[in-house]
């Protein structure tokens, strides 16, 4: 029976760890989970990756949140930001770029597959807020991307398996279908039914809730990975 992949959405060094003690597989790495995730610090990047591996760490580069069209100077920060990442040995960059009118941006695209190098390609969910999740796939397909993140266009994975189970059967060998969006441990065997390649959850908790925030310091308490949630996860995607 094929393994299927649990991936652990981090945002630092001790959640990386945690992750991975726990059983994870691999990693995406940002900040910013609260936006659906930015670009981390380059100081993120070299404390994760000396944490765990760099071959385990996929990198986030989406440079803002606010949607997925993005211009030219953004395009060629995304480049920049993958290199960057490539040079430190990360197994992954994950990216996605949507036209104005939901296509997949090919140009970008292009650019980025480039800037990656040996590095996998992954596409996020982006695909999940187009309008044209079809064509994107197929541009995909096309495009030789390595690996899709993508809960089957709905708020949560397991309300878009059956469009998840379509992907799975549309893939070729080489691109890798991981469900991602809303993942609990209890819908994992469900999605591993369907055929997903891998599952993405983020397994987080908030923590410091006693901490002074306030005017300027943003919401309460930060998100920690919760190491509990993470072996649910593995014990779900094994049995």
């Amino acid at each position: 029976m094929i393994r299927t992949v649990v991936e652990i959405a981090v945002q630092d060094a001790a959640g990386a760890r945690a992750a991975i003690d726990a059983g994870a597989d691999r990693l995406e790495l940002c900040q910013a989970l609260v936006v659906g995730g930015l670009t981390p610090s380059i100081g993120s990047i070299e404390a994760v990756c000396d944490a765990v591996g760099a071959e385990k760490v996929n990198v986030l580069v989406r440079p803002r949140g606010g949607g997925f069209v993005y211009d030219a100077d953004e395009v060629a920060v995304v480049s920049a930001d993958i290199r960057a990442c490539v040079a430190r040995g990360v197994g992954g960059v994950v990216v996605g770029a949507l036209d104005a009118d939901g296509r997949a941006d090919r140009e970008a695209l292009r650019r980025w597959t480039d800037a990656a190098g040996p590095a996998t390609l992954v596409f996020h969910r982006a695909i999940d807020a187009s309008p044209r999740s079809a064509e994107v796939f197929e541009t995909l397909l096309v495009e030789g991307v390595g690996r899709v993140l993508t809960s089957g266009g709905a708020a949560r994975s397991i309300q878009g398996i059956d469009r998840l189970e379509a992907y799975a059967r549309l893939a070729g060998p080489d691109l890798e279908v991981t469900a991602g969006g809303g993942v609990a441990p209890a819908d994992i065997r469900h999605l591993v039914h369907a055929g997903v390649d891998a599952v993405h959850l983020s397994a987080r908790r908030r923590a410091g809730l006693g901490a002074p925030a306030g005017p300027g310091g943003g919401t309460d308490g930060h998100d920690v990975t919760d190491p509990g949630i993470v072996a649910e996860a593995v014990v779900a995607a094994r049995g």
